[in-house]
């Protein structure tokens, strides 16, 4: 046993920790893996699951396209120990690691999102160029919700009743729930995540929590676990955290905004110049934002639910314009000092894989600036003015990314067609679905 593996099994003797959660992100962003003995993990025992988990469908099926080879081989998990926390919702002492996925021939595999990201990361570090993202993640909190079949519901506050939505930026209906929020708050302090501001958001009981901006598959791993504890946490309380794109009708769509921005070895913002102003791999950069952006739709808009968001005048965007501190378009650069100048990319839902969003926008900006892509004019008035040009329906967006003859190219082209493959099968499993809408419409008029 190696110095580090000794002392760490001493700290999990300690601190009397049996299990340590060996965690990756599936393609829908949801934490999968196993739990392993304390003691085997400080040893560095090898774990292997099912190559296919990481495509594992929201419905628990796996496509039987022939991209996923019919052995079903195994890909060990191999843990990045940068990760290892404890768990701060454990009733006992327990740890967990955020793991890559590797094939037993020693490549990442391919499926995996958090293997996307670090693909596309290596094409900026070969560019002697590094990424700096930072997320914006919205959420509701609601009531338990037993039945699927019912409307999620706002909980109860402490003022014993429920709140009914129109209050944003009201710090009452911030601290309305504050139980959660304290143990919320020092769940992810315990984790590592770099929260900036927390605010509450138009609909009822939702709420937006900004992490800080840092190294791009540093803040994945953070809006993966930031979600992971939310969803914990809540369920402590008697409540949901909700990350779905639309989880009330008519209330205000949920979004995770991604501002980004580019620095060279030296530190320096590639999109700002000595003197201040904009450079040209600012302007390619958005470019190939614009120029890619539609084909990735699906990545950033994953369900049927996703699309129900992109309404015009709800702020979330409708087409890829962009425009200085403009919120109605799907591009905004915010108001900055020129070390700061980003691009806040809006496109997202909160339901997206934050690793498989931020790689396709990454994956985006970085073809804009090899490429030299030019953007549009930016938009001066109001974005919902101009068409609507991205993707209307689920459909639209499966369509115009099996089409796409650059989607491969940007997130690699096993992992495409395996996404595609998921992506269709959980549309084939929603059409099963006999919706209210049919039975409150059709039954008594058909």
């Amino acid at each position: 046993m190696t110095d580090a593996a000794s002392d760490l099994a001493q700290r999990f003797r300690a601190e009397g920790v049996r299990d340590v959660e060996c965690l990756f992100p599936d393609v829908s962003g949801y934490p999968r893996g196993k739990l392993m003995p304390a003691a085997s993990f400080a040893k560095g025992q090898e774990l292997r699951i099912a190559q296919a988990i990481p495509m594992q469908c929201v419905t628990g099926e796996y496509s039987y396209d022939p991209i996923f080879p019919d052995a079903d081989p195994d890909v060990r998990l191999v843990p990045d120990m940068s990760t290892l926390k404890p768990v701060p919702w454990a009733s006992v002492p327990r740890y967990m690691a955020i793991h890559d996925c590797v094939e037993m021939s020693g490549e990442l595999c391919a499926f995996a999102p958090r293997s996307v990201l670090k693909t596309v990361l290596a094409r900026y570090a070969q560019a002697g160029l590094t990424p700096v993202v930072a997320p914006e993640i919205e959420f509701y909190l609601t009531a338990a919700n037993t039945d699927p079949a019912e409307a999620l519901r706002a909980p109860v506050g402490r003022g014993g009743r429920a709140e009914v939505g129109q209050s944003a930026f009201s710090m009452n209906m911030l601290n309305e729930l504050a139980p959660f929020w304290d143990e919320f708050h020092a769940a992810i302090d315990a984790l590592g995540i770099h929260a900036d501001t927390w605010i509450h958001e138009v609909g009822p009981t939702q709420y937006e929590i900004n992490l800080l901006h840092g190294d791009a598959l540093a803040v994945a791993d953070q809006a993966f676990l930031f979600k992971m504890a939310a969803k914990e946490v809540a369920l402590k309380h008697g409540l949901n955290a909700v990350f779905m794109a639309k989880p009330l009708s008519g209330e205000a769509g949920s979004s995770m905004h991604l501002h980004q921005s580019i620095v060279d070895a030296q530190g320096r913002n590639v999109f700002s110049a000595a003197d201040g102003s904009a450079t040209p791999a600012f302007s390619h950069y958005l470019g190939g934002l614009q120029t890619y952006g539609p084909d990735l739709m699906l990545i950033y808009a994953p369900f049927v639910n996703s699309y129900r968001r992109y309404v015009t005048g709800s702020q979330a965007p409708i087409n890829l314009d962009w425009g200085h501190d403009n919120r109605t378009t799907g591009l905004r650069i915010p108001l900055s000092g020129p070390e700061a100048r980003r691009v806040e990319n809006r496109i997202a839902g909160a339901d997206a894989n934050p690793y498989l969003a931020i790689a396709a926008s990454l994956a985006a900006g970085l073809a804009g600036m090899q490429e030299q892509l030019a953007p549009s004019a930016p938009i001066e008035g109001n974005g919902y003015d101009q068409a609507h040009t991205l993707a209307r329906s689920f459909l639209m967006a499966h369509d115009q990314l099996a089409h796409s003859t650059h989607a491969a190219r940007l997130l690699g082209a096993d992992f495409v067609r395996a996404y595609l493959a998921v992506k269709h099968m959980e549309h084939d499993s929603y059409l099963r679905e006999i919706s209210a809408w049919e039975r409150r419409f059709l039954l008594p008029q058909v």
